[in-house]
């Protein structure tokens, strides 16, 4: 009896990964049916259980990650994530309270990362981070 409610338990786990398309129902739904295996075998739920936890866990670690990058590709960094750490040069002055950088032939209202750092024109500044429509930047150290 118990054997068939793994059975069901892991049936609709796997079905409800259809509604989160995240790979982790279907791994923990393999699982239920390898912890219903090992209760048709063994007619112990205990063993059962153990079976569904090691294989479950397995599958979450190993086999999903796997599964999601070759399903989905590598994440893809776009829009103002692309740009983080990228290379600009300053085109004025750059401290705590703005200046302009210039990044790939365009300009850019910047801002010094580091408080204390003012950057002067012409030198090489390295994008950190994208605050609205200002590039913050640290000053490369060459």
């Amino acid at each position: 009896m118990a054997a068939l409610l793994w059975l069901i338990g892991g049936i609709a786990l796997m079905a409800a990964e259809i509604l989160s398309g995240d790979f982790f129902l279907l791994m923990v739904g393999v699982g239920a049916l390898f912890g219903a295996v090992a209760d048709w075998a063994f007619d112990n739920t205990i063993v059962a259980a153990i079976v569904f936890a090691v294989v479950s866990i397995g599958l979450v670690t190993f086999a999903r990650p796997w599964l999601k990058r070759r399903m989905h590709g590598e994440l893809i960094h776009t829009n103002a994530d692309a740009l983080i750490g990228r290379k600009a040069v300053a085109v004025s002055e750059v401290d705590k309270e703005g200046g302009r950088v210039k990044l790939d032939g365009d300009v850019w209202s910047a801002r010094a990362f580091d408080d204390k750092q003012t950057i002067s024109p012409g030198v090489s500044v390295t994008i950190v981070e994208i605050s609205g429509a200002t590039a913050v930047v640290l000053a490369d150290t060459d």
